[in-house]
């Protein structure tokens, strides 16, 4: 931290800016003798180098008004400091930190994040990487740069806690035509994405202890908000058909919610078939139970009509739908939106305004934009179509070692039952690959073995050369 700093004046002359010490000197005691404490705090200043060497000290009658000392207590700690060779004083230009004193450790940690890590361009198969566009960017810009230009009343105030009325229009609009949600803007909230929307939702509705059925395997972000919450976690196995909901009545039919992702289940990528949808709402309806929705990767559907939702096909309003744009659009947006039943509005918006108030009122006005005046659209347009293309790149190159998925920006190459996936991500970090275990999402025993490859965000070059090394070491 450079706390002094020095710039020109108006006649050309360098003039010191002094540091403000009252920021960083903690609040002097009531009691006791607050010359001994303010020299004990510019002690650890000086030690610790927040104030460097050669730094200006401020003047003991500005230091002591900062500060609501007398000014004798001012002099005195400095008198102090320079006896015992911390500062200097320089007749008739002011006290100075000493140009050679000892140094000690900040009193911050050193923590896991203060940690080096890997901060270049991300891997080829790497997940949750959007698929960048260009166009879309530049005008997301200047969509952005008119809202600043003509900012609406409640710019300047704090907004809904659903969020604004005008995106929640433009999300209720498309959800019904892509989707086939039914919903009305009153039902939906605007959150920081689906992570952000199932912790909020659960905390509202759901109580330490209660069970959740989890796909398994499993989306571990997902695991990690619902065991952090607290809730009873039971894996349900997923097959070719989704979700077994026989199998989750058969070891706990009595949970008060379940977590899926039915259009394009993560990892293994299936569809839930019709049978399993009705199967699911008809265990939720009989138990009273919930099912949070999550629409994972729906817009990215490369064949055949779009898949409609479980909540369209509820009738019994036990379905909590949620959606996000990180993915479609970038994650740095950081926005998603939950469809909750009537019932459930109030409690969360209860919940909702003790935790983060409401969301960001800028980039909701922005991508109602682009949905209301059809950017949106041919956004989608653009980048399933590239999308399609890095799919089709990574396949050739893995030479038969994984099939095509007809949805979704990752797919699975499959591998033996006594492989070692965790090893071959390893071997495949080490050529700069970012493979994902398959393993590592099972909750429970036999584990599956595979390797979890993203292909969005990349180029269908390097997709394909990344598939040819993945082929050579799986082999």
């Amino acid at each position: 931290m450079q706390l002094v700093q020095t710039r020109a004046n108006s006649m050309g002359k360098n003039q010191t800016i002094l540091p403000d010490l009252s920021a960083l000197i903690p609040v002097m005691p009531e009691a006791g003798k607050r010359s001994r404490a303010l020299y004990t705090a510019i002690r650890r200043l000086i030690e610790t180098g927040q104030l460097p060497a050669g730094a200006k000290l401020p003047t003991t009658r500005d230091l002591a008004r900062r500060l609501s000392l007398s000014r004798g207590a001012a002099v005195e700690a400095y008198e102090v400091l320079v006896a015992e060779g911390f500062a200097e004083a320089r007749v008739g230009a002011g006290t100075f930190v000493a140009a050679k004193v000892p140094r000690l450790s900040p009193d911050m940690p050193k923590t896991a994040g203060d940690e080096p890590h890997y901060s270049g361009p991300p891997h080829p198969c790497t997940l949750g990487i959007a698929m960048a566009d260009e166009r879309t960017r530049q005008l997301f810009r200047q969509l952005l740069h008119r809202r600043l230009e003509r900012p609406q009343p409640n710019f300047y105030d704090y907004g809904d806690p659903r969020g604004e009325r005008e995106l929640r229009q433009a999300i209720a609009d498309y959800a019904k035509v892509a989707r086939g949600v039914r919903c009305h803007p009153g039902h939906i909230i605007v959150t920081s994405g689906i992570r952000h929307g199932l912790d909020l939702v659960m905390r509202a509705i759901l109580r330490p202890g209660d069970a959740v059925w989890l796909e398994d395997p499993c989306y571990l972000s997902a695991h990690a908000t619902v065991a952090g919450l607290g809730l009873a976690i039971v894996p349900v196995p997923v097959d070719r058909e989704g979700i077994d909901v026989a199998a989750g009545e058969a070891v706990g039919g009595k949970a008060a919610a379940v977590y899926c992702t039915p259009s394009h289940q993560f990892p293994l990528g299936v569809t839930m078939t019709m049978r399993r949808r009705l199967a699911l709402i008809d265990w939720a309806k009989r138990n009273g139970a919930w099912i949070f929705e999550d629409d994972y990767d729906s817009e990215f559907r490369f064949s055949g009509p779009p898949l409609a939702s479980i909540q369209g096909m509820d009738d019994a309003g036990r379905v909590i739908y949620l959606g996000s744009f990180s993915k479609v659009l970038f994650p740095g947006l950081r926005v998603g939106y939950a469809i909750l039943p009537e019932p459930l509005v109030e409690p969360v918006l209860a919940q909702r305004r003790q935790m983060d108030r409401q969301p960001p009122s800028l980039p909701q006005g922005a991508i109602a934009d682009l949905l209301n005046e059809g950017h949106f659209a041919a956004h989608l347009r653009r980048v399933r179509k590239r999308a399609e293309a890095c799919r089709n790149a990574l396949v050739e190159g893995l030479r038969g070692k994984a099939s095509a998925p007809e949805q979704g920006l990752h797919l699975i190459a499959g591998l033996a039952d006594d492989s070692d996936d965790e090893a071959l991500a390893a071997a495949a970090l080490k050529l700069g690959i970012g493979a994902s275990p398959l393993s590592t999402h099972c909750l429970a025993a036999p584990k599956r073995r595979g390797l979890i490859l993203g292909y969005s965000g990349f180029e269908p070059q390097e997709l394909h050369r990344a598939g040819r090394s993945l082929a050579e070491i799986m082999r």
